[in-house]
């Protein structure tokens, strides 16, 4: 029998545009839909958001961190148990520099037929422009060429922002390695936009035109049965206040099919 994983991929937009306010949202969310594997860009980890979302719903989740560009920001990993209890201890090389202040954390699992599974979680360069787009090309090619220095395994997944259209060479590589987008496999196509959702803020981020940013790639044993956004929903009582500037991708995974 395959093992069915819930696998969410967000940008939490760090600790900026009106945090306080969309903390609540991002946890109440979270809350409802308790992963499997979960892959966290612009976290701050003095303020523990990885963990406050691991703990606001009923699951227990281990995090597994990989800073980019500083020592207490970047990328996170939770797990949820049982599945935590199948990491691998945690080594030196989980973490790839990827230069320009993003980098990739990446765990190793092994399911309860035995099946391996690696996940790398990402976050990629986000200038816009053509000279942007190739530097964002060779951080994908430096995280593949990483990849293929490692032991086989069933299969990979590989999940982030790549701040990279469908449109872009990184796009195009990540197919041409032999990945597979969870979104595009269950739907038949990329979503329009999960950048920028509607928040309103003083520092938001507008640089680019809306787009399809957000994605989870899977190689190997593994395919997308279903996959849909989520945090994508204004507050109640504010239309301008959204859970993050990104929504997040939400895949419903067989490991084994």
């Amino acid at each position: 029998m395959p093992t069915r994983l819930r696998y969410l991929s967000l940008n939490l937009r760090n600790l900026m545009d009106r945090w306080p306010e969309r903390m609540p949202l991002l946890l109440a969310e979270f809350a409802v839909l308790q992963p499997d594997v979960a892959g966290l860009q612009e976290v701050v980890y003095p303020l523990q958001q990885d963990r406050l979302l691991g703990a606001s719903g009923e699951g227990h989740y281990a995090v597994r961190r990989a800073w980019a560009w500083r020592p207490e920001a970047g990328n996170s990993l939770l797990i949820r148990e049982p599945l935590a209890s199948r990491l691998a201890p945690e080594s030196a090389d989980d973490r790839l520099d990827l230069g320009y202040t993003r980098a990739a954390g990446r765990v190793e699992l092994t399911l309860e037929d035995g099946f391996r599974l690696r996940v790398v979680n990402l976050h990629l360069h986000h200038e816009v422009g053509e000279a942007h787009a190739i530097l964002r090309l060779a951080q994908a090619e430096a995280t593949l060429a990483w990849l293929a220095t490692l032991p086989p395994v069933d299969a990979t997944i590989v999940n982030g922002d790549f701040n990279a259209a469908p449109t872009e060479p990184t796009y195009r590589r990540m197919v041409e390695a032999g990945f597979r987008s969870a979104y595009a496999q269950a739907n038949g196509r990329e979503p329009d936009v999960t950048w920028p959702t509607g928040l309103q803020a003083p520092g938001m981020d507008t640089d680019g035109d809306p787009a399809c940013l957000d994605y989870i790639w899977c190689s190997g044993a593994v395919r997308a049965t279903a996959a849909r956004l989520c945090f994508d929903r204004p507050a109640v009582d504010d239309p301008s206040l959204y859970p993050s500037d990104h929504r997040g991708v939400l895949a419903e995974l067989e490991c084994g099919a």
